[in-house]
């Protein structure tokens, strides 16, 4: 079944369900047509956090790039938004989904990311550790890790995030992942961001912010040895304009 919704001139979001075996329903957003046959746009992967977990799949769009699309985020490449029942992502569940969408739409398979927060952060790791070759770039926000080789999270540019008072998910969990990336041997890829004083929630404004689209979109795996760039940072002013970046004057409901 599809449900078409119209979020902008020209561009589309479906909810997909019971079209992928072994995966997800999702939201599948496609940017404004395309005229060139030859031109193909990056994908973007959005893993939720647990509050959103269930069979709703409009709960998805509460926090994260469907809502950023509605303030009026401009984000131009086509974006899936999985939902999970419950438990932790499954990453050969989501790149079936991703497999999916290649087959039917014009995706640069050379330009795909993930990043999710909290629930989805452990999913952002999970998927980039077990895909890296696939996945051009990763950000995890205030999350950790499930699967027990890290060692791929070496071998693409992975930015984590996470606050110090976060009650939900210790920092301690990132921590984690970050040692073990560096215990593989190479740690030139990742940037660790890790924001004193930050609680759970209000590392969701990083889905609004414009530098976090730009930096996603900076990397390919067509590149040499595949550096990450460090041009942009994550701070708390940042976060405190988040909203104020896309000319949007709104009271901030913060998710996990």
């Amino acid at each position: 079944m599809l449900v078409s919704v119209t979020m902008m001139a020209q561009a589309k979001c479906e909810a997909i369900r019971n079209k992928v075996k072994n995966g997800y329903n999702f939201w599948l957003y496609s940017p404004a047509d395309i005229d060139d046959e030859k031109a193909h746009v990056p994908l973007l992967v959005f893993l939720h956090g647990a509050s959103l977990c269930g069979k709703n799949l409009d709960r998805v769009r509460r926090y994260g790039p469907m809502d950023a699309l509605e303030k009026g985020r401009v984000i131009d490449c086509y974006i899936v938004a999985p939902q999970n029942p419950g438990g932790s992502w499954q990453p050969q569940k989501v790149m079936n989904i991703i497999e999916w969408v290649e087959k039917h739409h014009k995706v640069d398979s050379s330009r795909i990311y993930v990043y999710g927060m909290s629930l989805g952060g452990f999913g952002t790791m999970d998927v980039c550790a077990t895909y890296p070759d696939r996945i051009a770039a990763g950000m995890a926000i205030c999350g950790g890790a499930t699967v027990k080789d890290l060692s791929g999270l070496s071998r693409l540019p992975m930015w984590i995030v996470h606050g110090t008072a976060d009650r939900a998910v210790p920092v301690s969990a990132s921590d984690r992942v970050v040692k073990a990336i560096k215990d593989a041997g190479d740690d030139s890829r990742l940037i660790y961001t890790r924001m004193p004083g930050i609680d759970h929630g209000r590392p969701a404004r990083i889905f609004y912010m414009s530098q976090t689209y730009d930096w996603l979109f900076s990397h390919s795996i067509k590149d040499k040895g595949r550096p990450v760039n460090r041009d942009f940072e994550i701070t708390k002013e940042g976060l405190n304009n988040a909203y104020k970046d896309i000319g949007k004057d709104a009271e901030w409901e913060e998710y996990q």
